[in-house]
């Protein structure tokens, strides 16, 4: 490790121990960007490019936060979220994560999307220790604590996805052929991983055919063209929302109709199924932490009321029943949760302490028995997922799925 990541690390422990050790009344003490009355945050989103479906997540993410300025902020202190577009493209996220860190003045940032795109600018961020906070990848490079002390996912990895349906797949269909399709990258690479590792040994038996496409192709129809050519009986759609919605539209088209599973990160039925036409995603298989909206369990349940009011009221355009933006709501009342607990030291090494320490931590519309937990050493806080199918209406979930 070299003496200025051992700095780093150094920083963040030093926190912990003044945290632990300070007084209910110790001074404020505030990173840049942050005063008596505003917390400035940054934030980088695809809301155009090919993966401008996902730009949802930060229509929400505003949205909620005026909700939360509108009842007077955080401890008075108004949330000022910069979010600029860099069209899902490293470079442009590159560039304007230094004009948010540089010229903007921002304490963090905040809920970054993609892999390619946190990966471009993390090691920037380190070095500068600016905290990349509850960043939207769900890829394992960023649980390194050791090495990138101030970066720190939210969502599930994509490990996790491939092995949950690893496991779906040998309880239930043990002697299946599975075809894989997967974006030509970190995002695409770390479920079929995943799905491997879960299969074990078996998976080179099983695995029969396996194709990539690059985010710039138009059409992913060749690759699904040859995936059928395999043989294959079960496909594992590890794809961002445009090219997911395609190969469910090609499957049907080609009348192939194998187990289906989808990656939680392309299970919006507005922004995905409803594309491809949701009479051809009945029986997809896909994963979920959080509470469906279009799910008749949850009409009673008080935080998807509370849910539905926000959205009538601070997201009247959006769809509600998007899980896009119920992902956008649920991660911006995360970083307002994680705020308050920071008290008058919103230091960066005082937020970074408490996003690494979370401990059965809850935010809403999360599934009954799924919590956030992090450590110091651990920055993963999502471990669980249950495997859900659509039923041509809304998600249901599966057996052994504990409501």
């Amino acid at each position: 490790m070299t003496s200025h990541r051992k700095w780093m690390r150094a920083a963040i422990v030093f926190g912990s121990i003044a945290i632990a050790t300070g007084s209910a009344t110790a001074q404020k003490r505030y990173a840049p960007g942050i005063s008596d009355n505003e917390i400035k945050i940054g934030q980088t989103m695809p809301y155009s490019g090919p993966a401008s479906a996902w730009g949802t997540v930060g229509r929400a993410e505003l949205a909620y936060i005026k909700m939360i300025n509108d009842q007077g902020g955080i401890n008075g202190r108004k949330i000022n979220l910069i979010s600029l577009d860099d069209a899902y493209s490293p470079p442009k996220t590159v560039e304007q994560t230094r004009r948010l860190v540089e010229q903007d003045d921002v304490a963090f940032v905040f809920s970054g999307l993609g892999t390619a795109a946190n990966l471009a600018v993390r090691k920037y961020l380190n070095d500068h220790q600016v905290p990349q906070l509850f960043l939207l990848s769900g890829s394992e490079q960023f649980n390194d604590p050791e090495h990138f002390p101030w970066s720190i996912s939210i969502i599930p990895f994509y490990l996790l996805d491939g092995q949950t349906h690893a496991r779906y797949i040998l309880e239930h269909n043990p002697d299946t052929k599975i075809a894989i399709l997967y974006q030509n990258d970190d995002y695409g690479k770390a479920h079929v991983r995943g799905l491997k590792d879960g299969l074990g040994e078996r998976a080179k038996d099983l695995v029969v055919g396996e194709l990539s496409y690059e985010v710039s192709d138009p059409t992913i129809e060749s690759q699904m063209v040859r995936l059928k050519a395999s043989g294959a009986n079960t496909l594992y759609i590890a794809a961002g929302p445009k090219f997911a919605s395609q190969a469910i539209r090609k499957a049907s088209e080609l009348a192939w109709r194998p187990m289906r599973f989808l990656t939680y990160t392309s299970q919006s039925i507005s922004g995905v199924l409803a594309p491809a036409g949701l009479e051809n995603a009945i029986g997809i298989i896909s994963a979920i932490y959080g509470k469906d909206p279009t799910d008749p369990r949850w009409k009673d349940d008080q935080e998807m009321k509370e849910y539905f009011e926000w959205v009538q009221k601070y997201n009247p355009n959006a769809n509600r029943n998007d899980t896009f933006v119920v992902a956008g709501y649920q991660y911006a009342a995360a970083l307002v949760l994680l705020l308050k607990q920071c008290g008058d030291d919103l230091s960066r090494e005082n937020i970074m302490h408490r996003a690494t320490s979370l401990h059965d931590f809850t935010i809403p519309l999360l599934l009954p028995g799924i919590t956030l937990n992090t450590s110091p050493t651990d920055y993963q806080p999502i471990k669980q997922l249950r495997e859900t199918r659509f039923n041509g209406k809304f998600w249901e979930g599966l057996e052994g799925d504990t409501h």
